[in-house]
């Protein structure tokens, strides 16, 4: 049976996984209505329209 020879250590260890387990950054939409970058499927923080419909007033 194979056997390693010595203990893999902590930096290689996750050095070899650290490409996987990146967070990928949140995706981006556009708001139809200000045209401002919000998140997708949420209110759009600038205008407060959400599916074509005003759900938060702003000022």
């Amino acid at each position: 049976m194979a056997v390693p020879k010595r203990k893999t250590g902590r930096a290689r260890y996750n050095a070899r996984r650290s490409e996987n387990d990146k967070i990928s950054a949140p995706s981006r939409s556009v708001c139809p209505q200000c045209g401002e970058t919000k998140l997708p499927h949420r209110v759009c923080p600038n205008c407060g329209f959400y599916r074509n419909r005003e759900v938060i007033e702003t000022a």
